[in-house]
């Protein structure tokens, strides 16, 4: 028997790698991929952020932004003015995050109608799990 043959990341993590695993879960996510990725540009107040992000709920917003803000990859700044004023801005260690959420969305902007194509053919041709179950006869 051929013995096994084990590759990847995970080789040189510490054995519990769980956080590490958090981590990955937060910077891979697509809503912490467009906000980090529109506060490039520099900081932005709650609205105009959302606004530059199609799609995001003001609660996905909310939550993305104080997970963010938890790990430390964006501040969150009140002024005392009527209105009030909040902005949101990217940290060092956010910014150190830039170069690979801009590759990812580039990507994503790239290959958006291959992979769209890819799943058309899937679904036509049944493979993958969803077509794979085996329908009845008709009596």
């Amino acid at each position: 028997m051929a013995e096994r043959r084990i590759s990847g990341p995970c080789q040189s993590w510490p054995e519990d790698s769980a956080f590490i695993r958090e981590v990955l879960d937060r910077i891979g996510d697509k809503w912490t991929v467009l906000v980090i990725s529109t506060l490039s540009a520099g900081p932005l107040r709650y609205s105009d952020l959302q606004a530059s992000i199609p799609g995001i709920s003001q609660r996905m917003l909310t939550q993305t932004l104080k997970l963010l803000e938890r790990d430390g990859l964006v501040t969150r700044t009140a002024y005392a003015e009527v209105p009030p004023r909040v902005e949101y801005d990217l940290t060092d260690l956010g910014r150190s995050l830039l170069d690979a959420v801009t590759a990812m969305a580039a990507w994503a902007a790239t290959h958006h109608e291959e992979v769209a194509g890819n799943r058309a053919s899937s679904e036509a041709t049944g493979v993958g799990r969803a077509k794979a179950s085996v329908s009845t006869p008709a009596r």
